[in-house]
């Protein structure tokens, strides 16, 4: 009877070490770092397993951190999908060690033909790409083509969940390509606080005049001289409003539109992260819809 009752206990061990794979319930488990991504994975996955977003909404993806017991659920998770272009700078190492202990990881930046930022930009690739919904298609396709290899999940189900939510990015895009076309050619300028929107700007024909934070980061901090420079910059391009990340403090902005010279509006965009349940830009799609509206107001 002991010798039974130690392997019964032996097994049961054996089962709950091994058993970080799925929920609580069974079902497969995919934490995913920042909101916007974690939307488009629950579309894509919908019932066919459990989501966990790590990022609160209105959390700045740039410095956003974990709870130890987040970190212990990335390690725990059938999947984790992230950015992968630098994006979760405060949370990567936390990635990292979820793939060192053999976690599936996807990093999604990798998979959609990401821009470089420039030189003055201090280089790199841009993690941003979800301002060009385009780009969000071939986010789908990668998220999709994984989801599909985990174990024992609906493939049918995922393929057509993403089939679905193909066609609502491509209306998407269309529609904002439509709403920008009333902006005038001369007044399709962009300044930002930091660099945000190069994908937008490359795909909707908008030039980037210059950004408060000169970086791809929130993390770095702009100096007297590069505030001159940009202030110039408005003054000479004529820019109508600064748009500033909606989890971002603004008051570089407001600083800059005061040193501009000039009457500057400042806008504030959903940037970075998605907003609380029930607001405007509580999904990926309602995100995007409500810039598009936000720029092309204030640039006509």
């Amino acid at each position: 009877m002991r010798a039974k009752l130690w392997v019964t206990a032996l097994v049961a061990a054996l089962i709950t070490a091994c058993g970080g794979q799925g929920s609580s319930d069974g079902a497969l488990e995919i934490v995913v770092t920042t909101t916007i991504l974690g939307d488009v994975v629950s579309e894509i996955a919908g019932d066919t397993a459990d989501v966990k977003v790590l990022m609160k909404p209105n959390a700045d993806p740039h410095s956003a951190a974990i709870s130890a017991q987040d970190a212990a659920q990335l390690t725990e998770s059938d999947l984790v999908i992230y950015n992968g272009l630098g994006l979760e700078e405060a949370m990567q190492r936390h990635v990292d060690a979820a793939a060192e202990n053999g976690v599936p990881t996807l990093p999604v930046g990798e998979r959609v033909d990401p821009l470089q930022f420039s030189a003055d930009e201090h280089g790199g690739p841009d993690p941003h790409f979800w301002t060009d919904p385009q780009r969000m298609v071939l986010a789908v396709d990668a998220i999709a083509e994984r989801l599909t290899e985990l174990p024992g999940i609906d493939s049918a189900a995922v393929s057509a969940n993403a089939d679905r939510y193909r066609d609502e990015l491509r209306t998407l895009s269309k529609n904002m390509a439509d709403r920008f076309a009333v902006i005038p050619p001369e007044r399709r300028k962009l300044v930002t606080n930091h660099h945000v929107l190069g994908y937008l700007a490359d795909r909707f024909g908008f030039s980037v005049v210059g950004a408060v934070i000169p970086s791809g980061t929130t993390l770095a901090s702009p100096s007297a001289s590069d505030l001159e420079s940009l202030a110039g910059a408005i003054r000479q391009a004529g820019v109508p409003a600064i748009f500033a990340d909606s989890s971002q403090p603004d008051r570089l902005a407001r600083v800059l539109a005061e040193q501009s010279g000039v009457h500057v509006h400042v806008v504030s965009l959903y940037s970075e992260s998605l907003s609380e349940p029930g607001t405007e830009a509580d999904s990926y799609l309602g995100m995007m819809r409500a810039n598009t509206e936000s720029i092309a107001t204030n640039l006509i």
